[in-house]
């Protein structure tokens, strides 16, 4: 799948990054470009260090050597730079009590969206088929549900580049093409996207570019290629070569 990278600079651009937590090194080296169109899919055996890496990229956490830039510019000078970045992390963000309406509006003042709030949320939650659950608080609904009622509120401002971990988990087959069409859209009109999954057959098509990473390193990294079943022989002889 072609992507759409210009002539400019990275809409990410991250360089050897490296994460120790004492003498444990979670990241090694780790370098990633994005351009707008891009989607980029992180496939890794657990503990591989896919989650560091997103909470690096997000700027929730400091590498402890290398650098991040979006659009050129620095993350760790910039904090105002978050603001283009959504981020679905294992936590959803949202609030038990509050139904999905009210928690998509409340998101919506926090990150000062011109309009109306509430016109705002039911527009995103129109858009991942979730109106006939506007109005039953979160601690009601499926982990499904709510996992896309999370990546309903990363969307939510309208970020640049998207950072998702896990985006399937828990979701029924119509409900993950759902997403999926979603997620498409999003890179059709120039965003960028890392997504991290063990379930590879549902981000497959939606990828531009794989990357395998294993103990903190990148073992494959390159644009996508080829098949998903032959994706998945390399994968198998990575994990037990």
């Amino acid at each position: 799948m072609a992507s759409a990278a210009s002539a400019g600079p990275p809409l990410l651009q991250a360089t050897s990054l490296e994460r120790r937590f004492g003498a444990l090194r979670a990241l090694r080296g780790v370098s990633l470009s994005v351009y707008p169109g891009e989607c980029h899919l992180v496939v890794g055996p657990n503990g591989a260090g896919k989650s560091t890496l997103l909470r690096l990229l997000a700027g929730l956490a400091r590498p402890s050597a290398g650098s991040i830039a979006i659009d050129g510019e620095a993350l760790s000078g910039a904090p105002s730079l978050r603001r283009a970045i959504g981020l679905l992390s294992h936590q959803s963000h949202l609030y038990d009590d509050l139904s999905a309406l009210e928690n998509l509006a409340f998101a919506a003042r926090l990150y000062q969206l011109s309009g109306d709030p509430t016109g705002t949320a039911r527009r995103r939650l129109a858009a991942l088929g979730l109106t006939e659950r506007l109005d039953e608080p979160i601690r009601k609904l499926s982990r499904g549900t709510v996992l896309r009622l999370a990546i309903a509120r990363a969307l939510l401002h309208g970020p640049r580049l998207l950072l998702l971990d896990e985006p399937f988990t828990g979701l029924d087959p119509k409900a993950a093409d759902h997403v999926v069409d979603l997620l498409t859209a999003e890179r059709r009109v120039g965003k960028g996207l890392v997504l991290v999954s063990h379930d590879v057959h549902e981000s497959w098509e939606l990828a531009t570019h794989v990357h395998i990473l294993v103990r903190g390193a990148w073992t494959l990294d390159e644009p996508r290629s080829g098949t998903l079943e032959g994706f998945l022989s390399r994968y198998r002889e990575v994990l037990h070569g």
